[in-house]
């Protein structure tokens, strides 16, 4: 086995030979600076490749001092004020971190500031209000017992992730970095320069890694410093009055700030998008492409490597949509939390090579006096092994402060475990296609756009309100299934995109982007479905599918699901469908399981088969529609338990459950993926503790196998 490559270490200016010791010892390749190091110049003949953090945006007060004009700037709402009087006033400030965020008046704020009567839904005249800046408040004429709230323009005047790395890290005294607009012409004259200059005065840099390129995703912090809101995938932070005007022009209608701002929700997945929203995504998407091509071939034309890191500034870029591959980029690298954040970056295509930075990072929250920061690797490697098995990225590596590890020897030392172990299957598995035993869409109003971030608020943070939905893409993430992910958008377009899979998912709450909402009130929607699993398709919804409250129905393919949500509007009718029963999906589960937040009030059809019902609310429950079959499920925290019902609910929903024995583990514990192009199989125990199993191969014949804790034993295929 190969004990040295794909690994990328980080290193700092007092750390050099530390830093040569555990390149060794962990095999790294590459080594790289993090924000708040530096790199020292005498690794540069250490024989490792050097990757160099590049900002785009920030390192460069002396640049933003002298444009305040062309400073980044983002969308902001204040909470909703109720006025008791025929006057209100609204602070802007209040809740806001102010060392991050002033409110813009030099542009004309009865353009691009926006006051709604939220009572009304209507947009307060200019004339009826006014910003005293002195106090930092608007002013309103109001209607008494009405809502109001001021939708306004900051400029962002401390980098949310330099601030954020600051808090954390608890630095002292350290400058804020103030942000830039590259889209702007000054700054963007001068960015080209700056990088052509930065790669002169850096000869020893292989990878210019961008961190990431204009926009940052929404991050905002109140007046204690601490995170208020966050979207990964929010683009209320890539604005600006030249920026506006620009998509006024190509959109041919005015912008409104309520575009950005949506009520407070900031345009967030979980809210289905509006037209407008979208066409200000398209224009952004383009517009970032053409200044993102322009680095690239400056980085080319200077011998360099370009890689994109996944997150900070990313917004604009979409990797998994049309486009991406012509921006030039090599590389990408992104942090890992879980698989389905592995597969967010692996199943990237259009660049020479992928990397995940493994967790933990090394920040003094994890590594401290009494941090246990081998059991938080040992978790992530886990999650993103099993993704990696069915994707893998083409490197790995850490990020933050070598010298923190350096008191946890046993992080060091399974550290090289992991890294020997990523190399092995690499070797194994790359460029092959694994085995899948059937294809599934996720089907949502995003599509491929979110395609293994649907769900995800901020990366792989844990959300009381979404662990039983994002644990259907997690179990997804490192299954053998050919997965996709389709919009009602898709399907209008090309019904015949349908045909192409076996079987559809449709999770999530009511009303959501991830459901649809009134997508499913369009007939040229539903009966497309209908007609896929009428015509023998399969069919999974988990939480509320389909639902929303129209024509007679909340779950509008009840009769395709064979289950209803009770709201109130059927209390006068029997319910009498309560009886379980034992079932194919259930076979492997335990008495108890687990459907997490679950839904209440679920009630079976005539006709439907209940599997699991609690307090008379039905958790899980099967139902044929023609040829076809239909699963419900309440909810599906991600566990392995889970991932081997939810495997049963695919076979069976797709009416294949003879298939059941092949690359099977009967001990859901244990995994098999085959890699049929290769010649190879593996068997994965995915526990820190032994597991015994029967192990079915390709031709149905099985033996009994005894595996170590989190061992992976390889196999050739007998031809």
């Amino acid at each position: 086995m190969n004990t040295r490559g794909r690994v990328t270490i980080p290193t700092d200016m007092d750390i050099i030979e530390d830093t040569i010791r555990l390149s060794r010892q962990w095999g790294a390749d590459a080594v790289r600076d993090c924000d708040g190091t530096d790199f020292p110049v005498e690794l540069t003949d250490a024989g490792l490749k050097v990757y160099s953090t590049y900002y785009t945006t920030r390192k460069d007060n002396a640049w933003a001092k002298a444009n305040p004009d062309e400073i980044q700037q983002m969308y902001l709402m204040t909470p909703i004020y109720t006025a008791s009087q025929d006057a209100l006033r609204i602070p802007l400030m209040k809740g806001l971190y102010r060392d991050m965020l002033t409110p813009n008046t030099r542009d004309d704020i009865t353009r691009w500031w926006e006051v709604i009567d939220r009572s009304t839904g209507e947009v307060v005249p200019t004339s009826g209000w006014h910003y005293d800046e002195a106090a930092g408040e608007v002013v309103i004429r109001s209607i008494p017992f009405h809502d109001y709230t001021a939708s306004f323009l900051a400029y962002i005047m401390w980098d949310p992730v330099h601030m954020y790395n600051a808090v954390v890290n608890d630095w002292k005294d350290v400058e804020h970095q103030i942000t830039f607009d590259v889209r702007q012409p000054k700054t963007h004259a001068f960015t080209m320069e700056r990088l052509r200059k930065f790669i002169q005065d850096h000869p020893y840099v292989n990878v210019l890694r961008f961190t990431t390129f204009f926009h940052q995703f929404t991050l905002v912090f109140d007046e204690l410093a601490r995170e208020k809101y966050v979207d990964w995938y929010g683009y209320s932070a890539s604005v600006s009055p030249y920026i506006l005007e620009q998509f006024e022009r190509e959109a041919g209608y005015p912008f409104r700030p309520e575009y950005i701002i949506d009520q407070g929700y900031y345009n967030n997945q979980y809210r289905i998008p509006t037209k407008e929203f979208r066409d200000f995504q398209a224009f952004q998407r383009r517009e970032v492409a053409k200044i993102v091509k322009e680095m690239t071939d400056i980085t080319h034309e200077c011998g360099k490597e370009a890689m994109m890191f996944l997150g900070d500034h990313w917004i604009g870029t979409e990797p998994f949509l049309e486009g991406f591959q012509n921006l030039g980029l090599d590389a990408v690298v992104g942090s890992v939390g879980n698989g389905s954040t592995l597969r967010l970056i692996s199943d990237i295509e259009g660049v020479s090579y992928t990397e995940a930075r493994l967790l933990p990072y090394f920040f003094p929250d994890t590594f401290h006096e009494g941090g246990d920061p081998v059991k938080e690797a040992k978790v992530n490697w886990v999650t993103a092994r099993r993704a990696i098995l069915r994707k893998p990225v083409d490197r790995i590596g850490y990020g933050g402060y070598l010298k923190l590890t350096l008191d946890f020897p046993e992080f060091v030392d399974y550290v090289e475990s992991v890294c020997n172990e990523f190399r092995e299957l690499y070797e194994n598995v790359k460029g092959c296609v694994p085995y899948c035993v059937k294809r599934v869409a996720v089907l949502n109003c995003w599509g491929k756009m979110r395609a293994w971030g649907c769900h995800m608020v901020h990366h792989a943070i844990y959300f009381k309100q979404n662990y039983s939905y994002s644990g259907i893409i997690e179990a997804l993430s490192g299954a053998p299934f050919d997965v996709q992910f389709i919009s009602f958008s898709d399907i209008k377009e090309n019904p015949d995109i349908l045909k192409d899979i076996d079987v559809l998912i449709n999770v999530g709450d009511a009303d959501t982007a991830h459901t649809g909402g009134e997508w499913w009130c369009d007939p040229e929607i539903s009966s497309a479905v209908k007609q896929f699993v009428y015509s023998g398709g399969g069919l999974i919804g988990i939480g509320e599918p389909s639902a929303h409250q129209a024509n007679g129905h909340f779950f509008q393919l009840a009769n395709v699901f064979g289950v209803e949500e009770e709201r109130g509007f059927t209390l006068g009718y029997d319910k009498y469908n309560w009886e379980c029963r034992s079932h194919f999906i259930t076979e492997d589960a335990s008495d108890e399981i687990d459907f997490g937040e679950g839904k209440k009030n679920i009630y079976a059809l005539e006709g439907a088969q209940v599997l699991v019902e609690r307090e008379k609310e039905v958790q899980l429950a099967v139902n044929t529609f023609g040829k076809g079959r239909a699963v419900y499920i309440s909810g599906l925290p991600y566990s392995f338990e889970n991932s081997r019902l939810f495997y049963r609910a695919i076979l069976w929903s797709s009416g294949d459950e003879a298939s059941l024995h092949r690359w099977f583990s009967t001990n859901y514990n244990v995994e098999v993926h085959a890699y049929l192009e290769n010649g190879k199989y593996c068997v994965v125990n995915n526990t820190y503790e032994p597991q015994s199993t029967t192990v079915y191969v390709g031709d149905g014949t099985s033996f009994e196998l005894e595996l170590k804790a989190n061992q992976i034993i390889w196999y050739e295929i007998e031809a």
